[in-house]
């Protein structure tokens, strides 16, 4: 079932290069050098900063007035963003949703660069849902809840995914997306990670901000560790959370579309854009894994991850129960 016409742009090649020219000639060689000064963590909390002066002067998505057909997926980055998408698209799509590429269908209306416009189907376009089994659409953020647009009649979904995961998945993502080679080390994106978050947000103050609504009738909160461990009883949960009736049949074809397999096979129609021109593109479905973070961490920066994360939840008065989402390093 066809959905959507709407074809995305990538930017031409110069705006591509000049795009790379700042990244390689300016962005890498001040974290090299901040890196050996031991002040890598600094540059991170310099771009949080400056990334959450610029959401407060400037947030077009939050002026949006949401309707009873939208369904805003806002998780974490590296939380099962394009998971959680694609099972809420192919429910209220029943189980025929087709796409060339996931942000044909989803919007993503969060701020971004000049370098990534006509990346996702702008919200005004996104007319699809009209003709759509459901009556939907999936919105797509990677923000806080204070900066997206509220309503009563909209719905919210997040994922929260262990934050030691998190932050493998965070870091070959980055690595082969922008970096390559001259990826800061483990340790640094470590302590950068601690210290100002991934896209300038911080994994406790965005956990707390949408574990407070959770109370909400029309806020769900799920854990990418039970996803994992059932996705046919999270199928189900979603479509009743949505208020639709999907058939035993349909149910199935959602979960068989939605499985780990399927979506490593058209990893294309997920993938993000190289920001080199000169490389291919990253691969968004890679392992999707729970508990797989000795892949990069010590023991002893997952115990370190662990305390940290749960003393900021206590700083931020949450009392999410952190080992019901996360494996607690032993």
């Amino acid at each position: 079932m066809a959905v959507s016409t709407y074809t995305r742009k990538p930017p031409p090649l110069p705006v591509r290069y000049g795009f790379a020219a700042v990244m390689y000639g300016v962005v890498t060689p001040m974290l090299w050098t901040s890196e050996k000064l031991g002040r890598a963590d600094r540059v991170f909390q310099s771009m949080r900063a400056r990334q959450l002066r610029q959401l407060a002067k400037s947030n077009p998505f939050k002026a949006y007035v949401p309707g009873k057909q939208d369904v805003i997926v806002a998780t974490y980055p590296k939380s099962g963003t394009n998971w959680m998408m694609q099972i809420a698209h192919q429910l209220i799509y029943n189980g025929r949703g087709e796409f060339d590429h996931i942000h044909c269908v989803v919007p993503w209306p969060d701020v971004m660069p000049p370098f990534m416009q006509g990346y996702a189907i702008p919200l005004e376009q996104a007319e699809h849902w009209k003709t759509s089994p459901g009556q939907k659409r999936v919105i797509k953020s990677h923000y806080d809840w204070n900066l997206l647009p509220h309503s009563d009649e909209a719905r919210y979904i997040m994922v929260i995914r262990d934050p030691k995961d998190v932050f493998v998945s965070s870091y070959h993502f980055v690595k082969e997306i922008m970096f390559g080679r001259a990826m800061p080390s483990v340790e640094t994106w470590f302590q950068a990670f601690l210290s100002s978050g991934i896209m300038g947000f911080s994994w406790a103050a965005n956990t707390a901000g949408y574990w407070e609504q959770r109370h909400r009738p029309n806020v769900l909160i799920l854990s990418f560790k039970s996803m994992k461990r059932d996705l046919k009883a999270t199928v189900v949960q979603v479509a009743e959370f949505l208020d639709l009736h999907p058939t035993g049949e349909v149910v199935d074809e959602v979960c068989r579309r939605s499985s780990f397999e399927y979506m490593k096979c058209i990893d294309e129609k997920f993938r993000a854009w190289q920001v080199g021109p000169w490389r291919p593109e990253p691969t968004m479905i890679r392992k999707g894994k729970q508990g797989g973070s000795s892949e990069l961490m010590s023991p002893e920066q997952q115990r370190q991850m662990d305390a940290h994360c749960m003393a900021e939840l206590k700083r931020l008065n949450c009392d999410l129960p952190y080992e019901e989402f996360c494996d607690l390093a032993r």
